[in-house]
């Protein structure tokens, strides 16, 4: 349902008061222009610069920019047989005086009587207690695929400037979650760079759009699964999953998978060379940058968040160690009052409910820390356990790693047992930064089976049974084999003395 259809139907009802959550105002305001000369309702827009400007009346003759005196006039502007739509920009950063809260909520219920209604239009939600149950929220959604085309085909009027086929569609899925103000500029910009529409452009005004939102950013790597030793199965399951067609069945499309290792083994690496893999724009989302000082702000940035990824599908939500960000979901009503445990309810409503296309890949290193429900069925397609990497993955893990840093293959190698894959990594890395052999960069190395034995062991104890090997078919089986045993080394017998 567009804006236009929606604002139709609330004013219809006479719900006086509306609040617009947009990032666009010049577009928001030309549909209720559009609605207001349809209907024949009497339009009204006031903003701090250019005080209150009412349609049909001259550009010099403009009411006052006092934003309670502005709230006022509105019962002056209608008439007995018509409507009248005051359009408040920005009015969110005037609703901390008590008089101008007390004037909007009067408006609001005389509305009812003399069919004046109160529309704020602002880029984020901020409702005073008092005004709460007085307005209802009505979203701005981003422009959909069809409207992305027909800024485009604006823009791009020459022959040759609009590519057809898949060229098009390419530049049309890297548009997708840009504002229309963004979509324009990202194709001019294209049309200056290359005189026709790429989407290489696209991508790169998309992910500075991304980074100035703070709460995601777009990874574009040339990462491929041959670049990852091991995780067969998985590897396998997502690919199947995610290159089905799932327009005949929309139920069939895939949710996800929570991926649970110890630290090293690929989590990352895996959700980052997925999305090269299928195609798809990784987004990466950092929960700890959702959270806000003003109350409700966090709640509000995990929901703008998600909009985005909606908006932006088909592509893979990526979440690293999503425990770190929701372990304090029990306590948060003592520690950071509820916040935590909002943010997590946002996240679980979304995971169930949202009906786009995508993938969502969260990674965890110690699966106790979340809630039993985070993994319940229906949430994923599945849970992997990612183990220590055995003898023949260390071997083409090695082999990645030697070819990478330009490094003597036949060289003799440090005993491995225990290993991940970053920290073969580290040692070729270390052995070309310091031009040494492998076995003397390997000194400089300890292994997480080693420093964290303990912890690596208990993991491994859970997901037996519990979690989908990413390695076989099935479900996964402890064995103990690959972690080396820690031995107390006893030097002579202790002096009496």
């Amino acid at each position: 349902m567009t804006l236009s259809e929606c604002l139709r139907e609330y004013i219809a009802a006479c719900f006086s008061g509306l609040w617009i959550e947009s990032h666009e105002h010049s577009d928001a305001v030309l549909e209720i222009a559009e609605l207001c000369r349809t209907e024949d309702w009497l339009l009204a827009i006031w903003d701090i610069e250019r005080g209150l400007q009412v349609s049909g009346q001259s550009n010099d003759d403009t009411g006052p920019a006092d934003p309670l005196a502005a709230v006022r006039s509105v019962n002056a502007l209608a008439g007995p047989d018509t409507s009248a739509v005051l359009v408040l920009k920005n009015f969110h950063k005037f609703l901390n005086s008590p008089e101008v809260i007390q004037a909007v909520a009067q408006q609001v219920i005389d509305g009812k009587q003399n069919r004046t209604f109160l529309i704020v239009l602002s880029p984020v939600v901020s409702l005073p207690v008092e005004l709460e149950k007085l307005f209802t929220v009505v979203s701005h959604e981003l422009p959909t695929r069809e409207q992305i085309e027909e800024i485009a085909s604006g823009i791009a009027t020459e022959e040759g400037e609009f590519p057809n086929g898949a060229e098009r569609q390419a530049v049309l899925d890297a548009s997708m979650g840009l504002t229309r103000f963004e979509a324009e500029n990202a194709f001019s910009l294209s049309l200056v760079r290359h005189g026709r529409l790429t989407a290489e452009t696209v991508w790169q005004i998309k992910s500075n759009a991304l980074k100035n939102s703070g709460t995601l950013s777009l990874h574009r790597g040339g990462e491929s699964f041959d670049q990852l030793g091991g995780l067969d199965n998985l590897k396998a399951f997502c690919l199947r999953a995610m290159r089905r067609q799932q327009s005949a069945h929309p139920d069939r499309r895939p949710r996800g998978v929570l991926l649970l290792s110890p630290p090293g083994c690929g989590k990352s690496a895996f959700a980052k060379a997925l999305g090269s893999e299928v195609g798809r724009p990784t987004l990466t989302l950092d929960v700890g940058s959702l959270l806000g000082s003003l109350v409700g702000q966090s709640e509000g940035n995990m929901r703008q968040a998600l909009k985005i990824a909606d908006a932006m599908a088909p592509c893979i939500l990526f979440c690293d160690e999503i425990e770190k960000a929701l372990s304090g979901v029990a306590s948060s009503g003592q520690t950071d009052s509820g916040v935590s445990a909002r943010l997590f309810g946002n996240l679980l409503t979304w995971l169930n409910d949202h009906t786009s296309d995508v993938f969502f890949v969260g990674t965890c290193n110690d699966i106790s820390k979340l809630p039993p429900e985070f993994a319940r069925a229906e949430r994923f397609d599945g849970v992997f356990f990612i183990d220590l990497p055995n003898g023949d993955q260390r071997e083409t893990i090695w082999q990645i790693y030697l070819q990478q840093f330009e490094l003597d293959a036949g060289q003799s190698r440090p005993d491995d047992n225990g290993w991940t894959g970053a920290e073969i990594r580290a040692c070729c890395r270390l052995a070309s930064l310091l031009d040494v052999p492998l076995a003397q960069a390997a000194q400089n190395v300890v292994p997480v089976s080693v420093t964290a034995s303990e912890s690596v062991e208990r993991l491994r104890d859970w997901a037996g049974a519990r979690c989908l090997s990413a390695d076989q078919p099935g479900i996964y089986a402890h064995s103990n084999s690959s972690t080396p045993k820690r031995r107390r080394k006893v030097t002579g017998k202790p002096s009496l003395n």
